[in-house]
């Protein structure tokens, strides 16, 4: 049974905002090329050699690479801030970086507005799986509120 918070309120710590849609599909395609490719390796016509062969395989295995640097993208959220993990780049953010998140109807992923005046994609969480996305944005802004705000200065 899982127990039912309030919208304004953030969730435990650690947390891992993730789409579902996306790694269950990338994984899956990954799959199916790397089956095709192995199977079209070994019933190639005889005139394709063994390094036309393995070069097939590699190109599969590439493919999968690729859909797995995909798949792989998430938000983790700690004590201490929060890691972006994005296709091809991992980035550590402290809470006090992170000045805000928007995301509007239509867009990809969420944005996050750093502090230095840059801003940087969240890959992990995807618009296109609305009803999770809204959920994982709406716990992103609460932990925003509690822990990404500076302190008042006395």
């Amino acid at each position: 049974m899982t127990e039912q918070r309030s919208s304004s309120e953030p969730p435990a710590l650690p947390t891992v905002w993730r789409p579902r849609t996306t790694r269950l599909v990338a994984y899956l395609t990954a799959g199916v090329i790397m089956l095709g490719l192995i199977a079209l390796a070994v019933l190639v016509a005889p005139q394709f050699k063994l390094f036309d062969r393995v070069l097939i395989v590699g190109f599969g295995v590439f493919i999968g690479w690729v859909l797995h640097m995909l798949a792989r993208c998430r938000v983790t959220a700690d004590e201490s801030g929060l890691t972006v993990v994005n296709a091809f780049r991992t980035r550590r953010l402290e809470w006090p970086e992170v000045l805000g998140v928007s995301m509007t109807v239509g867009d990809p992923w969420p944005t996050l507005d750093l502090a230095d005046g840059t801003s940087l994609g969240a890959m992990g969480i995807n618009g296109a799986e609305k009803t999770l996305a809204a959920r994982q944005l709406t716990e992103l802004r609460a932990l925003l509120h509690a822990r990404g705000e500076a302190p008042d200065p006395a």
